[in-house]
């Protein structure tokens, strides 16, 4: 497997379980009461948080444990997390319309902060699957 590809492994990986963890928790303190009163912005920083951190020691681990492949990175290696980028911008670019729209709507905060989470977390998710089939199943490059 190449470090790239390990490396989307663990970009997907870790964002579904911050997020599924973060979930947990706000809807864990819901208790009959509405979604918009619980007490959310800790919880969401604190998943964000051990997101990164958690992802940067990965990233080390792999290194370590591969030093040879961390840095060696061809053409195509770039032109495959090129495409995965991209590809999971789309998310982002959709997550901040429709915050946008929320915001326009005057929604309370709650509900455009998951928006805008859940965005990042399916950008990181797509732009993974994206990388990982790229290297899976072969990538052509338009």
């Amino acid at each position: 497997m190449a470090f790239e590809e390990k490396r989307a492994w663990v970009m997907g990986v870790v964002a579904v379980a911050a997020y599924a963890t973060y979930l947990a928790v706000v809807l864990g303190r819901a208790d009959g009461v509405a979604l918009a009163e619980v007490p959310y912005a800790s919880v969401l920083l604190w998943s964000v948080g051990a997101a990164i951190a958690v992802t940067i020691a990965l990233h080390i681990a792999i290194a370590l444990a591969s030093p040879g492949e961390a840095d060696v990175k061809d053409e195509r290696d770039r032109a495959i997390t090129r495409f995965g980028e991209l590809t999971g911008q789309s998310f982002v670019v959709l997550g901040g319309v429709v915050a946008l729209v929320l915001a326009m709507a005057e929604a309370d905060h709650f509900w455009i902060a998951n928006t805008v989470y859940l965005a990042f977390v399916l950008s990181a998710v797509l732009g993974s699957v994206a990388r990982i089939g790229a290297y899976r199943w072969g990538f052509q490059p338009w």
